[in-house]
């Protein structure tokens, strides 16, 4: 029998993170998923086989320790989920420094600075570096002005994303920026397209389909291509 693949999941308390979580499960993958506050994740813990630690992205220190935590440990799956939709009000006017400051920091550095951590626990050749991005992050799609602020750190975590893979000189690693679809989340609505189920199977069968293949590419969960 072949070993179970192994994922690390950033920000799996509830939504799509959660939903991630499941879909691996079933799959038979192992996972070690990662949660702001472990007295907030009852539905991830009733799932029973999971490793929970404890993680605030934006908390650099905490980061650090996670890594000492895991180190040695190899992954074939590191899927950064974790992000914030931001101030109510998305205009630039209506907005405070701190607000956007934090939105961007959450959404785009922060992602990149755990990237950065645990690449080398990536496993070489057919492991996976997977970004919950969207589709609002693409600069040429004109739509949802009223989320302007959450669009714009979207687009920065690309921009961070392709960087950072600029940066990787010759280590092979397939990188997504991947589009979830609008899902009925906390963050998503009511009155959105999908459910959580919906897209989590096809953000897993897109990190499947993608496994060697190498390069960063930008694709919603049925797999269609998104112009950055």
């Amino acid at each position: 029998m072949s070993k179970a693949k192994t994922a690390l999941i950033i920000g799996a308390s509830r939504g799509l993170g959660l939903g991630l979580v499941k879909t691996l499960l079933a799959d038979g993958w192992q996972v070690t998923a990662t949660v702001r506050n472990p007295q907030n994740a009852q539905a991830l813990q009733a799932l029973g086989k999971v490793r929970i630690e404890k993680l605030d992205m934006d908390d650099q220190q905490a980061v650090i320790d996670l890594s000492q935590q895991l180190k040695g440990e190899v992954f074939d799956l590191l899927f950064v989920n974790a992000g914030v939709k931001g101030p109510d009000v998305q205009t630039p006017g209506g907005a405070t420094l701190a607000e956007v400051g934090q939105l961007f920091f959450t959404n785009a550095v922060a992602p990149i600075n755990l990237a950065q951590r645990f690449v080398g626990q990536i496993r070489p050749e057919t492991g996976v570096l997977a970004f919950m991005s969207s589709v609002l992050g693409s600069v040429t799609m004109p739509d949802a002005p009223e989320l302007a602020l959450y669009k714009a750190s979207k687009a920065a975590l690309n921009s961070m994303t392709n960087s950072f893979v600029t940066q990787l000189g010759e280590q092979k690693l397939t990188v997504l920026s991947l589009h979830p679809g609008w899902v009925k989340t906390d963050m998503g609505g009511e009155g959105a397209d999908i459910d959580v189920e919906t897209s989590t199977r096809g953000l897993v069968d897109q990190v499947n389909a993608y496994v060697g293949k190498g390069g960063h590419h930008f694709v919603n969960y049925r797999g269609e291509t998104i112009p950055w």
